[in-house]
């Protein structure tokens, strides 16, 4: 059983209970510290980040100069473990030809890719926002020769990062994808959701916004800030657990095995019946406040990530046009 399963069963026991930007100045002491060719247009690219006083890794797919940028975020385990956007789903092929950077960051597990009010004993310093949005994307602007036109788009856990992200650096981003993921993070059921990922790798999340009754829990709420989306192109997307296209004995990640296609059904199934749920606040605060959004509220479909492969494909066109490309 790989990691992501192993994550939602434990998750699941806690919870039943057109004008480009100017290009800013990184961050001082930020920097790139090695390029790796991988072959074709894909590198990795090793940056040190200040703030977190380490350097953090990323897969990038590069197609040369005068692109933009989409950045995409895994899941709860960072691509650590189960493993990243590359090696889950297609998205080396699926962008190959296409005339975008695609960044990847591996690591970040339970971080929520937030900036945490205080280091964690097991997790170590957590300030992903800082990095992503103030210390990566100008660096990666002027030595792969960016447009300064970027999206983000994350699953699950980082879902709820993405439209985190945007609303922190609303000049950053043109668009966002936020696929399967719980946008509620201040009220009891979204509270407990978060307590029990990071808990789940040792983490205490009372490192990350404080006590549950901490002003931050609410700030990063995106539901409740929905009103700072405005203006952003939207991709929004859920299941609703029942068996899908992706959810049979040949589909990828089953191969045929019984004992996964019933975790998918049982566990994954369980967890976007959740996600789903959680989705349709985000939706509707969205509507009442008159912002447009692409909606995809499917009708039937697991936790699993050849979801989220088929959510890329169907958001690309909308990044496409929000980038210019």
């Amino acid at each position: 059983m790989h990691r992501l399963v192993s994550c939602s069963i434990a998750v699941l026991a806690a919870f039943a209970a057109l004008v480009w930007p100017p290009v800013a100045a990184a961050d001082p002491g930020s920097g790139i510290v090695d390029v790796r060719p991988l072959g074709g247009r894909q590198l990795e690219v090793v940056v040190y980040s200040a703030a977190m006083n380490r350097t953090i890794t990323l897969w990038m797919s590069h197609p040369g100069a005068g692109a933009p940028a989409l950045y995409l975020l895994n899941a709860v385990d960072g691509g650590e473990s189960g493993g990243p956007w590359p090696r889950r789903t297609d998205v080396e092929d699926f962008f190959a030809d296409k005339p975008v950077n695609v960044i990847v960051p591996m690591g970040g597990r339970a971080s929520y890719y937030t900036d945490w009010i205080t280091d964690d004993p097991v997790l170590g310093r957590n300030k992903w926002t800082t990095f992503l949005t103030r210390e990566l994307p100008p660096l990666l602007d002027e030595r792969f020769g960016m447009t300064g036109r970027n999206a983000v788009a994350g699953l699950s856990m980082s879902a709820t990062s993405a439209l985190n992200l945007a609303i922190a650096a609303p000049e950053l981003y043109q668009a966002i994808g936020a696929y399967s993921g719980c946008a509620r993070t201040s009220d009891v059921a979204g509270q407990l959701l978060i307590q029990s990922e990071l808990a789940l790798f040792g983490g205490n999340a009372a490192n990350m916004w404080g006590a549950l009754n901490n002003p931050a829990w609410a700030e990063n709420d995106p539901v409740l800030h929905a009103d700072r989306l405005r203006g952003k192109a939207l991709y929004i997307s859920a299941g609703n657990g029942l068996p899908g296209p992706h959810d049979t004995f040949g589909a990828p990640g089953i191969g045929g095995n019984p004992g996964a296609l019933l975790d998918r059904l049982l566990v994954g199934g369980v967890m976007e019946t959740v996600v789903g749920r959680c989705t349709r606040p985000l939706a509707d605060r969205l509507a009442a406040l008159d912002i447009p959004a692409t909606v995809d509220m499917r009708a039937a479909g697991t936790h699993a990530w050849p979801y989220w492969q088929d959510d890329v494909h169907r958001s690309w066109p909308m990044f496409a046009a929000a980038l210019g490309v």
